[in-house]
This record gives C-alpha cells, sequence and structure tokens, in this order.
C-alpha cells in the first residue's frame, strides 16, 4: 500500500504546479489566466478512494479513502506527499530555475491494516511508523510552454514512531503542463531505497513469523525496493483553473517491485512485483 501512495503523492506534488498557470501577470496566457486565487495565499483541500494493493507487493487489492491538501501561505508551499504532507520552505521564481528545500512527515501503515492474504495476515500485523526527514529538489519553469513545469527532488525519511526504526529514501522525477484552461495533467516517476533495519522489518520473515504463517525464513538487506510511475489529469468544473474552486482528479499508476521487497516470500510466494493504483477524487481551492 506504500508504494502506490508514494506513486500517488509523487504525482499530485506534480499537480501541485497548477498555480503557475496563473502566477505571471506579464505572461500572455489563455483568456481568464492574468487574475488569479493563487496569486497570493491559497489552499486546496479534499480526497478521494485509492485502488491499490492491500501491503507493499500484494496481489490483493483494496478501496480506501485518501485525503489531500496542498496550498501556499507565505513563502510556504505545501504539497501532498507519501501517506502525510510536505512543507517546502523556498519560494520559487515564475519562469527558470527554482530550488525546493523543506521537510516531509507521513504515517507508514504497510501491513498495519487491510491485510486480505491470511498466510500473510498469520505472519502477524506490524506497527504504523511515523516518517520524518528532510526533502531537497530544484525545478525548472516554462520548458515547453510558458506553464510548464519539470522538477527533480529526493526525501530522506526516519521513522520516530519505533516501528522499523530506519531510513527511506524516495527520489522523484515529474513534470507537469496544462492541456487547456480547465485541463491539467502530470507524470511523475519515482523509486525508494531503504536501509536494512527498514528492509528487515518488512521483507524479512523471522523464525516467529515463518512458524505463524508456514512461510519460509527470509532476510532482507537495504537496497531499492521498488520504482514505477503515475499519470494524473485534474479537470475545473467551471473549465477555468486560475479562480480555485471544485475539481476533479483521476490517477492511474504501476510500479515494480525490485530486490528483496521481489524476492521476499511476502511477494514472490503470496504476491505479486507488479502493482497497481487506481484513484479518483475532488478537490476545492480557495
Amino acid at each position: 500500500m506504500k508504494s502506490t501512495l508514494m506513486l500517488a503523492g509523487a504525482a499530485l506534488s506534480a499537480l501541485a504546479a497548477a498555480p503557475a498557470l496563473a502566477q505571471d501577470g506579464e505572461a500572455a496566457g489563455p483568456p481568464g489566466m492574468e487574475d488569479s486565487i493563487y496569486s497570493g495565499d491559497w489552499i486546496m483541500i479534499g480526497g478521494g478512494a485509492v485502488y491499490s494493493p492491500s501491503y507493499d507487493g500484494s496481489d490483493d487489492y483494496v478501496v480506501f479513502p485518501i485525503p489531500a491538501i496542498m496550498g501556499k501561505v507565505g513563502p510556504v508551499s505545501i504539497v501532498p506527499s507519501a501517506g502525510g504532507v510536505a512543507l517546502d520552505f523556498i519560494e520559487n521564481p515564475d519562469r527558470g530555475v527554482g530550488l525546493d528545500l523543506g521537510f516531509v512527515v507521513g504515517l507508514n501503515s504497510n501491513r498495519a491494516s487491510k491485510i486480505e492474504d491470511p498466510v500473510v495476515k498469520a505472519a502477524g500485523k506490524l506497527d504504523r511508523a511515523v516518517e520524518i526527514g528532510p526533502s531537497a529538489g530544484v525545478s525548472v519553469s516554462g520548458m515547453l510552454n510558458p506553464y510548464d513545469r519539470f522538477s527533480v527532488g529526493v526525501d530522506a525519511r526516519w521513522d520516530v514512531a519505533g516501528a522499523h526504526e530506519g531510513m527511506v529514501a524516495s527520489p522523484s522525477v515529474s513534470y507537469f503542463t496544462p492541456l487547456g484552461r480547465g485541463v491539467a495533467s502530470a507524470l511523475s516517476i519515482s523509486a525508494e531505497y531503504v536501509d536494512d533495519d527498514y528492509a528487515g522489518y518488512y521483507y524479512s520473515v523471522s523464525p516467529a513469523q515463518s512458524a505463524a504463517s508456514g512461510l519460509p525464513l527470509y532476510e532482507a538487506d537495504s537496497g531499492f525496493t521498488k520504482a514505477g510511475a503515475t499519470v494524473l489529469l485534474g479537470v475545473d468544473l467551471d473549465g477555468n483553473l486560475a479562480n480555485g474552486g471544485l475539481a476533479l482528479y483521476g490517477l492511474g499508476g504501476y510500479s515494480r517491485m525490485l530486490g528483496d521487497a521481489k524476492r521476499t516470500p511476502y511477494t514472490s510466494v503470496r504476491g505479486d512485483a507488479d502493482q497497481w493504483i487506481a484513484s479518483l477524487g475532488i478537490g476545492y481551492a480557495f
């Protein structure tokens, strides 16, 4: 489940670039883009339903709700992230190269709930992790048209709740562009790298877990655990992205489990390395 949230968060982060449509008063954009709620402070709140694997590496799929918040208050940008939110403290220019620097906090519920497979469930639920750490990146606006944005970034997070007690890093590349005055799209590619503590907690099969579930013993080490891509489409309901209000979004994505996360019995015996996600939602900007 966490891999799909990571991909969804990366794509929603790209969609948060939508205010660039109207932040440059000198740009000759489509009619109605000159005046925008995004020229000052703004907030978008929303939510939706996500269809995704019940845990990272599962071949059982579940539906669950997901909230979303994004916005800008002063120089601070608020961006959706995997199971949480990221704050960026550096305001980017409307055109050219910008720097992103802040921190991210998220809740990791992998194998903590919604375990559909009875064998994996017998191995026992895991504790939820609270992951906090820095994020950094670079973005370039106005590459192919006056309103697009290309971003490269990475965040590193450490568990502070005593669950996996490890570190996870998520590099990502995203591209946002409008498709019209009322439609925007985003493509995001991301991956995940974990340390030994994280890998051991989620992907190893201990003697106790093996005895309870019948799965073979397995010891997982650090490395890349997954990589994937998502495509997101946002549609403003009154046909004008610049004036806020209600908007719908749809998201589809694919990721592939890698390394020990692919070889673990939780994936190789009871699950599937191919992971899919679909999501529909609504948001309101003001």
